[in-house]
């Protein structure tokens, strides 16, 4: 398996790529296996999956809690504090994929419809009608 991407030979499309949409539909499929096969489904829930959320976001905002902003946009050139990150990033992204997947919400769907809904509500300055908020 390569680390880098965390995908062996076997998983990858017939041109050696796999789509966005594909990966994170393998992850998701990886992320409950995983559950499934320590019986941890029945604690699956969507309040708890939202809690633990929550809780690996609040771990990845501890590494930043007392920077600058100047020492937070440099935490990826320190080889301990990037792994940290890149550890607490995984936890915030694996219990998104797993809330999700218990409530059949598609994130690339629901995203690209967020980024839509905030194009309209938050034109480019100086485009037509960007003058008029959404909420008017």
């Amino acid at each position: 398996m390569s680390e880098e991407h965390g995908v062996t030979e076997g998983e990858k499309g017939e041109k050696g790529e796999e789509g966005a949409g594909e990966r994170i539909d393998r992850l998701q499929r990886r992320l409950a296996e995983f559950a499934a096969a320590r019986g941890w489904d029945p604690f699956h829930t969507p309040k708890n999956l939202a809690v633990a959320l929550s809780v690996e976001a609040a771990e990845l905002v501890e590494i930043f809690q007392w920077l600058t902003p100047e020492q937070s946009a440099k935490v990826m050139e320190k080889p301990d504090t990037a792994h940290r990150v890149a550890d607490e990033v995984a936890d915030v992204l694996a219990y998104l994929l797993q809330f999700c997947e218990v409530l059949g919400v598609d994130v690339l769907d629901a995203l690209a419809a967020k980024i839509e809904r905030n194009e309209l509500r938050f034109p480019v300055p100086g485009a037509p009608g960007a003058d008029r908020h959404s909420s008017e």
